[in-house]
């Protein structure tokens, strides 16, 4: 039962089984393992394999791999060591055993000659609990993680489990990525555990994965609130049951409408980690704001002013998850400004007010995304092209303001070439400068110029 690698880079591969060889050469046994194994049997490309050496203790293993390749011993500690330059990384069996709280708090030890049993059941779910001989094509499987995979479950491998509370987000993101139903009894346990002592980072990792990777966000996301995680985000939670109008909105209430986008969002998804993770956490964050704003007013529901009331609790809820601040300033113009391409569209909006949006969100072409996956967030209702996100968009190309905010072209240096000296007056002539082109008053820095030198003339400062 030879493991489907045909999506996987040939030279990658190629590295693994000379890497398999030269173990069982020296006298131990290399199995592709976790993720790598479970991904080839699905068919998916392997983009990085984890190989575990059984028989063979760490200075050996060591050795081996330094007979060809470059090691990094950074994980050395647990068992684990990085060939450089290789999507590769080679561990050895260790056992665990949890000795004080948080994710350091385990006492590692390798051991070569472990069990296979006992080596894999020390991993999270059935279908990362595989190994794969590929010298010999032998699927070892102590846990049914193979059963598992082929009905799309979800389980736990032993009562190890819950020594790791990330594993509850790693559930979250593996059920987003392959569309997975979780047993009930891992559910069970999930909702035992306490995730508010894991580092952020690690934290972070997962929910990166959710949205970079899942092709059902939603299920995720319903994954963890099923086993009560969504009260660590109190910000999600309040989603819950939030009501909207049935005409706009006939999905149901805020948290429903957002999974939906999430779904629609990754759809669409560019293959651009950075551009993907700003629009896919612009896209859960668009309507936090929504819970705090919205009343019933003349009968209908209404959240007036809820973009700039999500801003508060986008950065709360960014804040338990990375200390990217850069990450967080590109979300939330585009929470803030998630309605304007309708609004735009509506009024017929000038070129200047496209250009000023554009210097506020940075990039159109992200809030076209957030507003397409909005717009196509309301099922029944159905979305079509030629809608406010493609209005926007052509409008914005046009301008070729698409994917770039618009830069002042006159600046100090102009002002000193003629012969101005720097000064509180440089602030308020550079912005006149710049709110002409936004205007469309200049379009190049010839014109910027001569612009600049009718201000000067006007306030007598010029030649």
């Amino acid at each position: 039962m030879r493991l489907d690698f045909e999506r996987t880079d040939p030279a990658l591969l190629d590295a693994v089984i000379d890497l398999c060889r030269r173990f069982q050469d020296a006298g131990g046994r290399c199995y592709i393992v976790g993720g790598s194994t479970r991904d080839a049997l699905l068919g998916e490309p392997v983009q990085d394999f984890d190989l575990e050496v059984f028989g063979l203790d760490g200075g050996r293993v060591a050795a081996v791999l330094s007979e060809r390749y470059v090691v990094d011993e950074v994980g050395e500690s647990f068992g684990i060591l990085k060939v450089r330059e290789l999507a590769i990384d080679v561990a050895l069996p260790r056992r665990e055993s949890k000795t004080a709280p948080g994710h350091r708090g385990f006492a590692i030890t390798t051991d070569p000659h472990l069990s296979i049993e006992e080596a894999t059941a020390r991993r999270d779910f059935t279908i990362n609990a595989m190994l794969y001989d590929p010298l010999e094509d032998r699927l070892l499987d102590p846990f049914g993680g193979r059963a598992d995979l082929d009905k799309r479950k979800l389980r736990h491998t032993s009562p190890a489990f819950s020594e790791d509370p990330l594993r509850v987000l790693r559930g979250m993101q593996l059920v987003a990525r392959y569309e997975l139903e979780s047993a009930p009894e891992t559910l069970d346990l999930c909702s035992q555990l306490d995730g508010s002592e894991l580092a952020r980072e690690r934290v972070f990792e997962e929910w990166r994965k959710l949205l970079l990777l899942g092709r059902k966000i939603s299920s995720g996301l319903d994954f963890l609130r099923t086993v009560g995680w969504l009260a660590d985000h109190p910000e999600l939670e309040a989603l819950i049951g939030c009501e909207q109008d049935p005409e706009w909105h006939p999905e149901g209430d805020v948290w429903f409408h957002t999974l939906m986008v999430l779904d629609a969002y990754a759809v669409d998804r560019t293959g651009d980690d950075w551009e993907d993770l700003v629009v896919g956490f612009a896209c859960l964050c668009h309507d936090l704001g929504k819970p705090s704003t919205t009343q019933r007013l003349d009968g209908r529901l209404r959240s007036r002013g809820h973009e700039a009331a999500g801003e508060k609790p986008t950065r709360s809820f960014m804040a338990r998850l990375s200390s990217q601040q850069a990450l967080v300033e590109e979300i939330v113009p585009l929470v803030l400004h998630h309605l304007k391409p309708r609004q735009l569209q509506q009024a017929e909006a000038s070129d200047a007010a496209i250009r000023r949006l554009a210097r506020k969100v940075k990039r159109i072409d992200r809030l076209a995304r957030v507003a397409q996956a909005d717009e196509r967030g309301r099922p029944p209702l159905t979305w079509e092209n030629g809608t406010a996100p493609d209005w926007l968009l052509e409008r914005a190309a046009a301008l070729d303001v698409e994917d770039r905010s618009p830069q002042p072209l006159v600046q100090g240096r102009h002002l000193i070439e003629r012969g101005l000296e720097p000064g509180p007056d440089f602030g308020p002539l550079l912005d006149r400068c710049f709110e002409a082109q936004l205007d469309g008053a200049f379009t190049s820095l010839e014109e910027g110029r001569t612009f600049l030198d009718a201000v000067l003339r006007e306030t007598g400062e010029g030649p």
